[in-house]
C-alpha cells in the first residue's frame, strides 16, 4: 500500500472546495477514512489478507491471531513458529462427515488414526463463527500451521498509508465524500451522499467479481491420479 492517508484528504477537500477546512476538519475526513477500510474489510475480507504462521494450541479448536477477523484459508504444515519451512498440505473437510466416522475425535485421549499429535491433515471452518476453526487431528505438542486471514485494518493517522490495496483508493475517497455530504441538509448534497455511497460499494464489490473471474483458480486444472483419499489421507 502506497497511497497515502494524506493524498485521500487532499482530493477530499479539494471536491468538497473545503481546503481551509471551514466545514469539514481533517480530523474528521481521517476518522472517515478509517471507517471506509473497515468496511472494505466488512464487503471484502481479502482486501485485509494477512499470511502468517500460526502456533497452535492444545486440542482441537483453534483461533486467527488477534486482531483478525475471519479465516480464509489453511495452507499446509509449518516446521517452526517462524523462519520454518513447509510440510505437508493441509485439506478442509466436513466436520459433519468427521463427526459421523470418528465422533470422539475431540477427545485427548482418543486413538488410532484420530490420535492427536503434531502435524495437522483437515480443518473445519464455519461461517456462523469466522475467528475459531477445528483441526484434525487434535493438536498435543508443538505444531505449526500456514494461514490467511482478514485481519481488522489498524487505525491510520494523516502520516500514513492506506491499509487497504492502492487500487481501492478511489473507493475510500468515495466513501468520504458520502460521510461529509451526509451531514449537509440541503437536499442535493443529500443526493451527492448517496450517489458516493453507490460507487463506494460498486467498486469493493465490482472488484469481488473481477477477481472471482480472473483468479488462477478459475480456470485450475486438477491433477490426474490416484482418487485422493478423504480426511487426512485414511481410507
Amino acid at each position: 500500500m502506497s497511497v497515502t492517508v494524506q493524498s485521500v484528504v487532499d482530493r477530499a477537500e479539494y471536491i468538497f472546495q473545503d481546503t481551509s477546512n471551514i466545514r469539514w476538519t481533517t480530523a474528521e475526513l481521517i476518522f472517515w477514512i478509517n471507517d471506509a477500510q473497515r468496511d472494505i474489510s466488512l464487503l471484502k475480507p481479502d482486501a485485509t489478507s494477512t499470511n502468517t504462521t500460526l502456533t497452535l494450541a492444545t486440542g482441537t479448536k483453534q483461533s486467527v491471531p488477534a486482531g483478525g477477523n475471519r479465516l480464509l484459508k489453511i495452507i499446509r504444515n509449518m516446521s517452526a513458529a517462524s523462519g520454518g519451512t513447509g510440510k505437508t498440505a493441509i485439506r478442509i473437510v466436513s466436520r459433519d462427515a468427521l463427526d459421523t466416522r470418528e465422533p470422539n475425535w475431540h477427545d485427548p485421549t482418543v486413538t488410532g488414526y484420530a490420535k492427536h499429535g503434531t502435524t495437522v491433515k483437515n480443518y473445519m471452518y464455519s461461517e456462523e463463527d469466522p475467528r475459531n476453526f477445528y483441526v484434525f487431528p487434535g493438536v498435543a505438542g508443538n505444531a505449526y500451521i500456514e494461514l490467511v486471514y482478514s485481519s481488522n485494518p489498524a487505525t491510520i493517522a494523516l502520516g500514513a498509508n492506506l491499509g487497504v490495496p492502492d487500487v481501492l483508493a478511489n473507493a475510500v475517497l468515495d466513501y468520504v465524500l458520502y460521510r461529509g455530504y451526509m451531514k449537509e441538509t440541503e437536499t442535493a448534497d443529500q443526493q451527492r451522499a448517496s450517489t458516493h455511497y453507490q460507487l463506494f460499494i460498486a467498486s469493493v464489490t465490482g472488484k469481488t467479481q473481477i477477481d472471482s473471474i480472473t483468479s488462477p483458480n478459475y480456470t485450475a486444472v486438477v491433477p490426474k491420479g490416484p482418487q485422493a483419499p478423504p480426511l487426512g489421507g485414511q481410507m
